[in-house]
């Protein structure tokens, strides 16, 4: 137990002066109104609640708007097989554009 003494008495002597208040009449910031709201702090937070709670309305709203599954449909595609045809004809139809050969070639 000796020997701990010596080591604990500096950390104990540390740990004193640094939970001491200050004396000057400071006390830190934690004057006679510390931890009081006023009114108008409590209107900014009811206005942040509503907020959030229109935000959360919302968001709801849009997530039910979302599919179940973003993986593609192998039925719809069978049914709309007419689709590659259409673009094949389509093409087909445009004329074919010619690349421009310069004057110096």
């Amino acid at each position: 137990m000796s020997l701990l003494l010596p080591v604990t008495a500096p950390v104990a002597t540390t740990a004193l002066v640094l939970a001491q208040q200050p004396g000057n009449g400071d006390n830190g910031g934690q004057g006679e109104d510390f931890g009081k709201s006023s009114p108008l702090g409590f209107l900014i937070l009811l206005l942040f609640l509503i907020a959030v709670a229109l935000l959360v309305r919302s968001m709801t709203k849009h997530l039910k708007r979302v599919p179940a599954s973003f993986d593609p449909e192998e039925k719809a595609e069978s049914a709309d097989a007419p689709e590659p045809e259409e673009k094949a004809t389509k093409t087909a139809d445009e004329p074919v554009k010619q690349p421009q050969q310069s004057e110096s070639s």
